[in-house]
């Protein structure tokens, strides 16, 4: 609920548990006055606002009074440079004078239910206009003639506050936006971790958790896309603050290229947190009457410790994300060729492949790379997306009519954005790649990245793509993204604008991948970029789940999923068993619940007790589905903590069913174990599988069930699945 004091003039911002507070002071200046567990009143929030009012050399406003007030210690709730305030700024314009002094302030505001959408950007979006309510503040700069509109829409039953901005030229003249973020928050504490997700390939979104500092501090992508190094994921936790209780600030940003999150305390001991649009080679040019949208930041604030703040956004992105129709229907559970054949693959190898699959009751088979052009290692074809027949004679068709008689379903890898200089198109097109004039490219993995800022080259790609996947009958595409983009700029773009390329790339990319999932609504389409390089909630909006990790080996995995998991639901988690040795198959296919769950070897291998195990999996999958992929995650034994078990439980939103899963990832000196679950009804009493007891609610999540020397051995793992009995 959004409501306006005319008298105050204050907006009080409530969703289901908290509050968020706006105000406008003397000179329209716009301050953030409250952020945190709901309040029901704005008295004297004004008087709390200043932490100092002024300070020595802190420029002031002669106008307010009596000089004691300056915006270099005010909670601007949107910061610009040059105007005074000499901590980050929000918002920096060049006008035609220029420089890049900016000072937007309050015009007029208007409240209404729902949440509009952005223009070409994916963005949270609503179910019923009854389930949030927006703000927009409109501010201008009365100098240069530039208005800032500050959107904000408020979940009425989530502990959810969207945030992004739409900038327009009122002048009449041209400027340049030199930095422009999404979201601008000024907390009056820097008693807080800052916790990120930090990584490489294969060993994606680690957790890192540092106390704030004085001055600056945060993460960045500079890369051309969210990037394995940096997940644009931030919170602030409360030095105090744990899994299960405190004070926790979560950022996301609903974007899928240079990102920054920056956090800076000052002298006063005041946290300013800005996100959006990474500014390091970012010039957005403005004629007049043009605007320009920043992409969305989901903020969650909760005072219910690390893990609430992650289910908010697993609840959010489950119901409001993801979309089409794999956000409800079941997903099939896949088999991918790469890691058993790699580029190495006929007809008759697959469709081997695919037997094997439909015996132990898997529903798809998925031909990674290597079917195109004449590829046959990573060294060229990219761009050339036509069937090699040499390599499965009768073509697309052919393949796909046997693995369909089996009665399986089939699925295709694909890299849109990608160009090998070993390549038909290339040789057609060498303009195409992203280059910048008089400079070599450089080069990864043997090959460049495609100009899709161009609007001749994604009517190339999707044409190409179009031929396939509308002549054939195909399922699923897997759409990888192998390389970081260097020697950033488009033979298209003018001077003036080559700052735009960075941003203009992600629009292309965003345009096409909606393109194609509106041609092909029934499409599943799964994100990859070398495993998890792109694992944010701007490719959520396209494609329901992405490969978490190139990296398949289960121990690895709990601490890549257990990062992930901070703002990431288990049903965007691309997960499968691999033919990795450090465990048996049983720990391989628990690990892998925790994601979409599917399979990533060569099934002819595997022995007749491994065929088993596999079938009884493929029969979990298919029983714990709805509880993953739809209830709630509860981290309970820490992999970064805990240095010998990682644990974690699903509960299902009626609190009637629990899934908990406990892996051994190294031999323990202390072999005694008590396992206790969390977020059961302890009203509640539930049979036990493991034992098949009946226990309340409130004895597993207290007393808990003795596991010792149950798993004991590094690799060792169990599941125990509750059901409710009686009430």
């Amino acid at each position: 609920m959004i409501s306006f004091d005319k008298s105050e003039r204050i907006f009080k911002l409530d969703t289901k548990n908290n509050s968020y507070i706006i105000g406008i002071y003397d000179q329209e200046y716009i301050l953030n006055l409250y952020y945190g567990v709901k309040i029901p009143d704005c008295t004297n929030l004004f008087s709390r606002a200043f932490r100092p009012m002024t300070a020595s050399f802190s420029p002031s406003n002669p106008h307010i009074g009596e000089g004691h007030f300056s915006v270099d210690v005010a909670p601007m709730e949107y910061s610009c440079n040059g105007n005074g305030d000499f901590r980050i700024s929000a918002l920096a314009v060049k006008n035609a004078d220029g420089n890049n002094v900016t000072d937007v302030r309050y015009v007029s505001h208007k409240i209404y239910k729902g949440k509009p959408s952005l223009n070409g950007l994916p963005s949270v979006y609503l179910n019923s206009d009854d389930e949030a309510d927006t703000l927009e503040i409109l501010t201008e700069d009365k100098v240069t003639g530039v208005k800032a509109t500050l959107i904000y829409t408020v979940f009425n039953d989530l502990d959810v506050i969207t945030r992004s901005v739409k900038i327009e030229n009122g002048s009449k003249h041209s400027v340049d936006l030199d930095r422009v973020f999404s979201a601008c928050v000024d907390l009056p504490s820097m008693d807080f971790d800052l916790v990120t997700l930090f990584g490489r390939h294969a060993k994606e979104r680690s957790r890192e958790k540092r106390p704030l500092a004085h001055g600056l501090q945060g993460i960045a992508s500079k890369r051309g896309s969210s990037s394995h190094t940096q997940n644009p994921f931030a919170a602030l936790v409360r030095h105090g603050a744990d899994e299960d209780s405190g004070d926790v600030y979560g950022f996301n940003f609903v974007y899928s290229g240079n990102f920054e999150f920056c956090a800076e305390c000052d002298f006063s001991g005041t946290t300013r947190v800005l996100m959006g649009i990474n500014p390091t080679d970012f010039c957005w040019h403005l004629e007049p009457g043009e605007t320009f949208q920043t992409p969305e930041v989901v903020m969650v604030y909760t005072n219910g410790g690390v893990g609430e703040m992650s289910r908010i956004y697993h609840r959010l992105y489950i119901n409001n994300l993801v979309r089409g129709r794999w956000k409800t229907e079941k997903r099939p559970l896949l088999i991918n060729s790469w890691e058993a054949a790699y580029f190495d693959f006929d007809t008759d190898k697959l469709v081997s492949f695919a037997q094997r699959a439909k015996e132990a009751g898997m529903d798809m088979l998925v031909m990674d790379d290597g079917w195109f052009g004449v590829r046959n290692s990573d060294n060229c074809s990219l761009g050339d997306w036509y069937v090699n027949e040499k390599k499965l004679p009768g073509g697309l068709g052919e393949l796909i009519r046997r693995v369909n008689d089996l009665g399986l379903k089939f699925g295709i890898w694909y890299e849109p954005e990608m160009i090998s200089p070993d390549s038909d198109l290339f040789r057609a097109h060498p303009d195409w790649c992203v280059h910048v004039k008089n400079r070599e490219p450089s080069i990864a993995r043997h090959q460049y990245v495609l100009d899709v800022s161009r609007a001749d080259v994604r009517e190339n790609i999707f044409n190409q793509m179009y031929d396939v996947l509308s002549k054939y009958k195909i399922d699923y595409v897997k759409w990888d993204f192998n390389r970081n983009i260097s020697e950033a700029g488009s033979a298209l773009l003018p001077p003036e604008r080559q700052g735009e390329f960075f941003h203009r790339f992600v629009l292309g990319t965003y345009e096409l991948m909606d393109r194609l999932t509106k041609t092909f609504p029934d499409l599943l389409l799964e994100n990859c970029s070398g495993g998890g390089g792109r694992f944010d909630p701007g490719m959520l909006c396209y494609s329901p789940q992405i490969w978490a990790s190139d990296n398949t080996d289960p121990i690895e995995r709990l601490t890549i999923q257990f990062g992930t998991s901070m703002c990431y639901p288990a049903s965007t988690m691309g997960a499968h068993v691999s033919d990795s040795n450090r465990t048996g198959y049983e720990t391989k296919g628990n690990v892998a619940l925790w994601g979409t769950f599917g399979y990533e070897l060569d099934p002819n291998k595997l022995t007749s007790d491994e065929r088993e195990i596999v079938k009884k999996q493929v029969e979990e999958y298919h029983k714990y589905y709805d509880l993953i992929h739809y209830g709630d995650l509860y981290r309970i034994s820490d992999p970064y903590f805990d240095h010998f078990r990682c644990s974690w439980s699903f509960v299902s939103l009626d609190k009637s069913e629990a899934l908990a899963t406990i892996v051994t990832m190294r031999r323990p000196e202390i072999p005694f174990f008590i396992f206790k679950f969390k977020g059961l009804d302890p009203d509640k009493y539930y049979e036990c599988d493991y034992d098949g007891k009946i226990y309340s609610g409130s004895i597993l999540m207290n007393a808990g069930i003795n596991l010792t020397y149950r798993i004991d051995g590094t690799g060792d793992s169990m599941k125990i699945y509750l059901k409710e009995v009686r009430g």
